[in-house]
């Protein structure tokens, strides 16, 4: 396979707020891109006005319009890298149309903070177990940067981990534009569980606020999130990282405290009694922290780290525990 560069074929995966935000990156920085998504409606309106219709409209999509397609197999064809951004909860599902041995060729990017909730896998681990992807072929896209933001071209930093340092840096290149910064790292898995353990915490900070807890409450939440965080990175991949790095505590911190976070909003609206399902119908999209905590719940069955954080919001969306009762029993623990 050839090696990751200015001539590589690039494919999104997608058609959600932070798969549009990654084409724009790409179509800005001039690359060709492909992209897939279902919606053949809203493939027809970016063909014709340069705009997804149901996800930052505002964004403007400098896209081949003969690049888009909704059959998945002929996109991932054409193409050296495939960048996931479809819903973990939905991934396994969207695949099934592909031959396996497809993706040992090429290039995988996740853009997915999430689980992969059939097998209890981070994305990097689901490409590498399930289709036998080498690791060096596995690229992960995270740090603090909203979808929302990108739209605007507001100035955003993105990390790049991969164990090969040279497709780090390659694929690195690929993003960077007047408004996108990027750094690389190593912590393929670490990058991937930090970037699921967030979404736990933005919805505990979301319940907290949708329970009437004040900034001083939510300071030391999120303080004690992040320590909660370090202690299971050590155990499930114990690698030297500074936890302060913008891809670990920045993330978390844009993820809890933005008026963009989804999971955030998941949360206030637990808080404020809303039941799940309301909730997710209510928001019209995926909040990934509800599935991630269930599948962080199993994980930690091997593990046994202390994560009374993720341990209370678990109790409160999938145990029907009181979410009033089980906030303030957090907050005895919490110093």
């Amino acid at each position: 396979m050839q090696k990751l560069g200015e001539n590589s074929k690039i494919a999104v995966i997608g058609g959600g707020s932070w798969a549009t935000a990654i084409v724009k990156m790409l179509c800005d920085a001039k690359h060709e891109v492909r992209w897939w998504m279902r919606d053949e409606r809203a493939i027809e309106n970016i063909r014709k006005y340069g705009h997804n219709l149901n996800y930052l409209r505002s964004a403007e999509l400098k896209i081949n319009p003969d690049n888009i397609s909704s059959d998945l197999v002929k996109i991932i064809d054409e193409v050296d890298c495939v960048i996931f951004a479809v819903p973990a909860a939905f991934l396994h599902n969207t695949l099934q149309v592909l031959n396996p041995e497809v993706f040992k060729s090429k290039y995988i990017v996740s853009a997915i903070k999430g689980i992969v909730p059939e097998y209890n896998l981070i994305i990097g681990d689901y490409f590498r177990d399930i289709y036998q992807v080498p690791v060096q072929q596995i690229l992960v896209i995270s740090g603090p940067c909203h979808a929302e933001e990108v739209a605007l071209e507001k100035l955003s930093y993105l990390t790049i981990a991969c164990e090969s340092q040279e497709n780090a840096d390659a694929f690195a290149s690929f993003l960077k534009t007047r408004y996108i910064k990027t750094t690389t790292s190593d912590d393929i898995y670490g990058t991937e569980y930090a970037a699921v353990l967030k979404n736990i915490y933005a919805i505990a900070s979301g319940i907290c606020h949708g329970l009437n807890y004040g900034d001083n409450f939510q300071a030391v939440l999120i303080s004690n999130a992040i320590r909660e965080m370090e202690t299971f990175l050590a155990a499930v991949n114990p690698v030297n990282r500074d936890i302060k790095e913008s891809v670990y505590l920045g993330d978390l911190l844009v993820t809890a405290y933005s008026q963009f976070s989804r999971n955030r909003t998941f949360g206030n609206m637990i808080g404020k009694g809303y039941s799940v399902k309301s909730a997710q119908f209510e928001m019209g999209m995926i909040a990934e922290g509800y599935y991630a905590v269930k599948c962080i719940h199993e994980i930690n069955r091997q593990h046994k780290v202390n994560i009374p954080i993720c341990r209370t919001i678990y109790g409160i969306l999938y145990e029907n525990i009181s979410a009033p009762i089980e906030i303030k029993l957090l907050s005895e623990k919490l110093n």
